[in-house]
């Protein structure tokens, strides 16, 4: 029983140190953040592709890179550690929720709607070392690259629990400035004389829908500048660069004072997105992750602009 217990220590340590591998993209810089020499970050690689019979990592003076199998082992290394810890802190989690947790959400909605909430949860739960990390890429949360992600849109088919939070209207707006420059579209196809920014991302085509006489209406827009975020376009709209269509929440104090002004609303199709937080579930859900949502639940529904 003693061996067996040995040998469970022993692999997840070696889980920890490619982990640690990929992490740093060197075997010193493992050595160096778990206090090991590089020779025995080195030999705990060797012996977990000897135990496997496979390459997990193309090593060259310069760089490491991961084969498929390695690929797969750092997944599973991942989720191994993370569920490890969970288990943990979840049994530790007695009295108050306690740990880091570690969340990603968008930089706009991040920065604009999130980040003025996380005094309160500090406050409420001085326990909870908060990790936030504004990113606009799509973190791996089932591979373990942050505990909760907060998304927008439809969400992916995958394992993940998802929590709503709210809604975001998108709307179209123009700053007084600009309006009095190049007039005010009345209709929207008055929008094809305009300079239209638009997001960049790949899922994203440079097309805005509308109801129009009764029916549906999607009308392509061209412009000079495209951004991947909504506070961006916000701000390009509010120097007078031309006319973009984001999320309520980006600009809605512009709004409110008049920097810019609605566009269209008479044709607006009720184009919302939805808001999740998304996380891995199970019996073991740690308490720092559960109180997490429950508050951005709290607040965000209240909060968010219509």
């Amino acid at each position: 029983m003693q061996a067996k217990a040995q040998v469970d220590s022993d692999r997840a340590r070696a889980l920890e140190v490619f982990r640690a591998v990929i992490e740093a993209g060197s075997f010193s810089g493992a050595a160096r953040a778990l206090d090991l020499t590089p020779s025995a970050v080195s030999r705990t690689v060797d012996r977990i592709e000897a135990r496997l019979g496979v390459r997990l990592l193309i090593r060259t003076t310069r760089l490491l890179t991961l084969t498929a199998e390695g690929q797969a082992y750092l997944a599973a290394a991942r989720r191994i550690l993370n569920d490890l810890d969970d288990t943990e802190q979840t049994i530790a989690d007695q009295g108050a929720p306690r740990g880091r947790l570690r969340v990603s959400a968008s930089l706009s909605h991040g920065r604009l709607c999130v980040v003025p909430l996380l005094g309160d949860f500090a406050r409420r739960y001085p326990h909870i070392l908060i990790d936030f990390n504004l990113t606009d890429e799509v973190v791996d949360i089932a591979g373990g690259q942050a505990d909760v992600g907060i998304r927008f849109g439809q969400l992916a088919d995958s394992g993940l629990v998802a929590r709503k939070l709210g809604t975001s209207r998108r709307m179209i707006v123009a700053a007084p400035g600009y309006l009095a420059r190049h007039g005010t579209p009345m209709v929207p196809r008055d929008l094809e004389q305009h300079n239209c920014l638009n997001f960049n991302f790949r899922r994203s085509e440079p097309i805005w829908p509308f109801q129009f006489e009764g029916r549906g209406l999607v009308l392509g827009v061209r412009g000079s500048i495209e951004a991947n975020n909504g506070e961006t376009l916000g701000q390009l709209a509010l120097a007078g660069v031309g006319i973009t269509r984001v999320g309520a929440f980006s600009v809605a104090d512009d709004l409110a004072a008049g920097r810019l002004v609605s566009l269209l609303e008479e044709f607006n199709p009720g184009d919302v997105e939805e808001i999740h937080a998304v996380f891995v579930g199970g019996l073991n859900l740690p308490a720092r992750i559960r109180v997490f949502v429950d508050f951005l639940a709290e607040k965000l529904s209240a909060a968010m602009p219509t």
